[in-house]
């Protein structure tokens, strides 16, 4: 009769099991296998040997009752498991891909915005400071045209500036440049967050 290779077995109806060894029919005398479900490691069974052994026909097709499948070593896992963690890895590996992918397009403008954002500013001084006269002129106009359109462009980037005067401090947004209270009563600098994320804080004086 063949020698039975200690190790997990697959059955040709899909279980795994693991042999745990052979045995005798005290009656019979006959050989027996036995071995251990996989799934069920309380359920133990047996068999005669040369039924283990033996071949089943599948669609005209023979094919191994059970089908060895690795040698025992209690290091490696049973293949099932294994592909079920290979499995489980490939999935958590795709879902970090597709967050990278995301992260990277939410915060691929940052350093493009570290450049643009100082002329934002510039133009918002131009004319935060001029007098009522001024401030009706056709360039003025025409400057707060242009302030709105950058404004809605990089809103629609994902950038937001963060609201300070009148605000509580937040050290988390803000850059305290003078005072020790924890109302900001002036802005020295606008800040800017990126889809929540600060790229610029605002330095600010608190009262």
């Amino acid at each position: 009769m063949e020698d039975l290779k200690k190790g997990i077995y697959r059955h040709y109806k899909g279980g795994e099991y693991k042999i745990l060894n052979e045995a005798l029919n005290s009656e019979t005398k006959e050989k027996v296998v036995v071995y251990q479900d996989l799934k069920d490691e309380s359920k133990i069974w047996t068999r005669p040997k040369d039924m283990f052994l033996s071949e089943v026909e599948i669609k005209g097709a023979k094919k191994p009752r059970f089908e060895f499948m690795q040698e025992e070593d209690e290091d490696l896992e049973p293949l099932e498991h294994q592909h079920k963690r290979a499995l489980a890895d490939y999935h958590n590996l795709l879902k970090q891909t597709a967050k990278d992918k995301q992260d990277f397009a939410k915060y691929a403008l940052q350093d493009f915005l570290q450049e643009i954002l100082p002329v934002y500013d510039h133009l918002k001084l131009s004319i935060s400071g001029l007098a009522e006269e001024d401030a009706n002129n056709p360039w003025a106009i025409g400057v707060r045209y242009v302030l709105k359109q950058f404004k809605d462009v990089l809103e629609a980037k994902g950038v937001v500036e963060i609201k300070t005067v009148g605000e509580k401090f937040d050290h988390n947004t803000m850059e305290a440049m003078d005072g020790t209270g924890e109302i900001v009563d002036k802005e020295i600098m606008p800040g800017y967050q990126l889809n929540g994320r600060v790229i610029r804080p605002a330095k600010v004086i608190v009262k």
